[in-house]
C-alpha cells in the first residue's frame, strides 16, 4: 500500500464530518464520479460539435472517424502510462498532473483545426495533434479510480464500490448529449462548449486537493473506526488478497503471464467496443439515417445510456451478491460478464433488421444497458487478483481495452462509407461475442499457475 503510516487519532472534529461520520470513504467515491461524469462529457462533446467543424473544415465520413479515433490512440497509452504513476506516485499526484492536463487540452481543441492548417494545410494534423495529446492526458482517470477504490474499498464492497466509481461512465454519456447541445444552443458556436468544460475541471481539481489522500491511514477525515471497517479481512474468500498483504514484487510482464488478465482484458475491450461506437457515431447516425436536426439530439442522444446508469450500479450489487452466495469468484466476476454480454451480442444482432427509430433506440438502450451490468468486474477482477499492483495492471487492462477507442470510430467510420450504418451494428456483435469467450477463461483471484498469490516473485 502506498505511504502506508501507523493507525492514528484524527484531529477532525466528528460534528464538522456530519452525515459522513465514518463513511467518509463515499465523499471520496462522489468525487471520482462528478470528476468521470466531466471526463467522460469532455471526450463525447465532440460528437454533437460534428456539424459545425465538418462544414467548417469539410470533413467526409471517413476523415470524422478520424477525427474521433484520434482521442483513442492518447487515451491507449495515457491508461497505460498512468497505471504506473498512480501505483508509483500514487493516486492524488495523478489525479492532479492528469486533470489540470486535460482540462487544458480540451480548451485547445477550439483552435485544433486551425493550427492544423496553418501549419500543415489540413485540418485534421491540428485535430490529431490535441486530440492525441488530450487523450493522453484522461487516459489515467479509470486506472486512478481502480487504485483509489482498491486502497479505499472494504473487500466485502469491492464490486460495488467499484460500480460506483464507474457510474461516472454511463450518466457522462447520458449528460453528454443535453450539455453539449444546450451550451452550443445557448453560446451559438461549438467552440465554447469545451472552454467551459475545460474551467469545470480546474475548479473540480482544486475542491478535490483539498480532501483527498492516497489512503484512509492518511486522511484526517476518517475515524479509526472507518479506518477499521475498510481494513477489516474477515470476510475475504480463499484465492483473495488485500493491499495490506503485499506479498508479490510483480513485475509489469507478470500482466501477460496471467491467462486471468490478459482475457479479463480483451472482455473489456468488448465493452469499450460499445461505449465508443455509441458516444461518437449516434448522433450522425440520427442525423443521417433519419434527419434528425441538433435540436432534438439532446434528449435523443440520452436515450442509449439511461438504463446504464442504473445497471452499473445494479451490476455491481449482484457481483457482490453472488459472490456471497456462492463462495465462487469466478461465478461472482466472470459468469456474470459472459451472461450479461451473450444478450448485448444478441440486441445488436437485432438492430439492423429493425426499420422504427423508437425501436432501435429502445433496443440499443437495452443494448447498452446489459453491457454496463459487469462494467465494475473487469476492475474488480484485477483488485482481487492483484491488489497491490491495481495501477499498473489497471492501467495494462484499460491500454488493451481501449484498442477499441480508436477502433471503434475509425473502423465504423469505414463501414458506414462502404456499407451503410446496418454494418456498425453487426461489427459491434461481433465484439461483444468475442468477450463471451474471453471472459469464459477468466479466474478471478488466480493470478497464474507460476505466480501463486503466496509467491514473492523477485524480478
Amino acid at each position: 500500500m502506498d505511504n502506508k503510516t501507523a493507525p492514528r487519532v484524527s484531529n477532525v472534529n466528528p460534528a464538522s464530518r456530519g452525515l459522513f461520520v465514518n463513511r467518509f470513504r463515499w465523499v471520496v467515491l462522489f468525487g471520482i464520479v462528478v470528476i468521470t461524469v466531466v471526463n467522460y462529457i469532455d471526450r463525447g462533446a465532440i460528437s454533437y460539435a460534428a456539424d459545425g467543424i465538418i462544414s467548417e473544415y469539410d470533413l467526409d465520413p471517413a476523415d470524422w472517424g478520424k477525427v474521433l479515433g484520434f482521442f483513442g490512440y492518447g487515451y491507449m497509452f495515457g491508461a497505460l502510462i498512468g497505471g504506473v504513476l498512480a501505483d508509483k506516485k500514487g493516486p492524488r499526484w495523478t489525479w492532479t498532473v492528469s486533470c489540470l492536463s486535460w482540462s487544458i487540452l480540451v480548451m485547445c481543441v477550439v483552435f485544433a483545426g486551425d493550427v492544423g492548417v496553418a501549419l500543415a494545410g489540413s485540418a485534421l494534423i491540428g485535430f490529431a495533434l490535441f486530440r492525441i495529446t488530450f487523450g493522453l492526458a484522461e487516459g489515467p482517470a479509470y486506472a486512478t479510480v481502480n487504485r483509489t477504490v482498491a486502497n479505499w474499498a472494504t473487500v466485502k464492497e469491492r464490486g460495488f464500490m467499484s460500480a460506483v466509481g464507474l457510474l461516472g461512465t454511463p450518466l457522462g454519456a447520458l449528460l453528454t448529449a443535453p450539455v453539449a447541445v444546450g451550451l452550443i444552443a445557448l453560446t451559438g458556436s461549438w467552440r465554447w462548449v469545451f472552454i467551459i468544460l475545460g474551467v469545470v475541471g480546474l475548479v473540480w481539481l482544486a475542491w478535490w486537493l483539498r480532501i483527498f489522500t492516497n489512503t484512509p491511514e492518511e486522511n484526517p477525515r476518517v475515524s479509526a473506526e472507518e479506518l477499521a471497517v475498510i481494513r477489516d479481512q474477515s470476510d475475504t474468500l480463499a484465492g483473495e488478497t488485500t493491499v495490506d498483504q503485499a506479498a508479490r514484487q510483480l513485475k509489469w510482464w507478470n500482466f501477460f503471464q496471467s491467462r486471468t488478465l490478459v482475457c479479463n482484458a480483451i472482455g473489456y475491450f468488448s465493452f469499450m467496443y460499445v461505449n465508443f461506437m455509441i458516444l461518437t457515431w449516434t448522433p450522425r447516425y440520427l442525423q443521417a439515417e433519419f434527419g434528425f436536426s441538433l435540436g432534438s439530439l439532446w434528449y435523443l442522444g440520452m436515450i442509449p445510456w439511461i438504463g446504464a446508469c442504473f445497471t452499473v450500479l445494479l451490476g455491481g450489487r449482484i457481483s457482490d451478491w453472488l459472490r456471497r452466495r456462492t463462495g465462487s469468484l469466478w461465478i461472482a466476476r466472470s459468469g456474470f460478464a459472459m451472461g450479461s454480454l451473450a444478450l448485448t451480442t444478441l440486441c445488436f444482432c437485432l438492430i439492423p433488421t429493425l426499420d422504427s427509430v423508437a425501436m432501435i433506440l429502445l433496443v440499443m438502450a437495452v443494448g447498452n444497458a446489459l453491457n454496463s451490468l459487469p462494467n465494475a468486474v473487469y476492475w474488480t477482477v484485477v483488485i482481487d487478483t492483484v491488489p497491490e499492483r491495481t495501477g499498473t495492471f489497471g492501467g495494462m487492462t484499460h491500454f488493451i481495452a481501449n484498442i477499441a477507442a480508436v477502433a471503434a470510430p475509425t473502423l465504423t467510420g469505414f463501414l458506414v462509407s462502404a456499407h451503410g450504418f446496418g454494418s456498425m451494428f453487426i461489427a459491434t456483435a461481433i465484439a461483444t461475442g468475442i468477450g463471451v469467450v474471453a471472459m469464459a477463461f477468466v479466474k478471478p483471484g488466480h493470478l497464474s499457475r507460476r505466480l501463486s498469490p503466496a509467491q514473492d516473485v523477485r524480478g
